[in-house]
């Protein structure tokens, strides 16, 4: 093992108490993440433990150079899967020194719809399904790939086994238990229907494009009886689907074409185990007359604050 790597390796907490809190929050494009690295005195279980701090919002193109400190407020936190130890990951957003959320800033509008009296009493539930693609390292094309050309057409890659379907499980693998070591909910993983696809905007050709599927119930839709108002949330959400289009990605066009799984974003569906559908319902839930939902209109790159909030301000608090 090399000197750097034992470096890397070493146990900090053999020594003192301190950890090492990394920030995190999204950059000014909407899509990139920032981080830095500050040492606390000790361990710590909970945000509101965590100081404030911030940045040089110029820098990021998120704040102009004549006024630029960018304030970052603590909001969550998680074990460091790489530091690993007392060390941890502390998702943060951002606000001017006034306490004004800045423009990136999504998740506060979200909180802010999440901590609605109606939505707080009817508990909502998520699972989102992000898919994506492993891109080989040194040219943008995906794993698995003949540099250039085409692998043979989808079929057998969808929850495939073997070298010569399933390209990159080892990195699929790596994160997965990095997420659960990380104490991140997550629920499964699963190769998809393209070649190096693992579930942002798709390959063109004749495969199925990367969404972001999301799975959506209330107190009362897991109730008995509630398929009935399944029913009357999805039909909220037809009449608002110019709006939920607009909001859930860019280059939604490629892959919202009718084809591949996917309805034409240009009309509103849905349907029973329906995947050609805007909105699919489980053969479970009908039959059990209670479940949840799939919205699979989101893109791969949507934001999850805005959808998320998006989709309870629709089915929960607009009437």
């Amino acid at each position: 093992m090399s000197d750097l790597q034992e470096l890397v390796n070493m146990k900090i907490e053999d020594v003192t108490s301190s950890i090492i809190a990394e920030y995190i929050w999204i950059g000014g494009s909407g899509v990139d993440i920032r981080s830095k690295a500050r040492t606390l005195p000790g361990p710590v279980t909970s945000p509101q433990e965590l100081p404030k701090w911030n940045y040089d919002g110029s820098s990021t193109g998120q704040a102009p150079g004549k006024d630029s400190e960018v304030i970052l407020y603590p909001q969550a936190i998680f074990r460091d899967p790489f530091r690993r130890g007392n060390n941890i990951l502390v998702v943060c957003d951002c606000y001017t020194p006034a306490g004004v959320p800045i423009p990136t800033n999504k998740r506060a509008a979200a909180a802010a719809i999440f901590s609605k009296p109606e939505v707080v009493k009817e508990e909502p539930w998520y699972g989102l399904e992000q898919e994506y693609t492993l891109l080989q390292k040194e040219v943008k094309w995906p794993l698995g790939w003949p540099v250039g050309g085409y692998p043979g057409p989808q079929g057998p890659y969808y929850c495939g086994t073997g070298a010569d379907k399933a390209w990159g499980r080892d990195i699929v693998d790596a994160h997965y238990k990095a997420c659960l070591y990380a104490g991140i909910q997550i629920g499964g993983i699963n190769g998809e229907v393209m070649p190096g696809q693992w579930e942002f905007q798709p390959i063109e050709g004749d495969w199925n494009g990367a969404g972001c599927h999301t799975n959506f119930s209330t107190k009362s839709m897991r109730a008995p009886g509630g398929y009935k108002l399944i029913k009357e949330a999805i039909e909220k959400l037809g009449k608002r689907h110019k709006e939920h289009i607009a909001a859930y990605g860019e280059g939604n066009e490629r892959r919202l074409t009718g084809k591949h799984e996917t309805a034409n974003m240009n009309t509103f569906s849905w349907g029973v185990a329906n995947r050609g559908s805007s909105i699919r319902v489980g053969r479970d839930t009908e039959k059990d007359g209670k479940g949840y939902f799939e919205d699979r209109r989101p893109a791969s790159n949507m934001d999850p604050y805005i959808v998320t909030g998006m989709i309870a301000e629709t089915t929960i608090v607009m009437k």
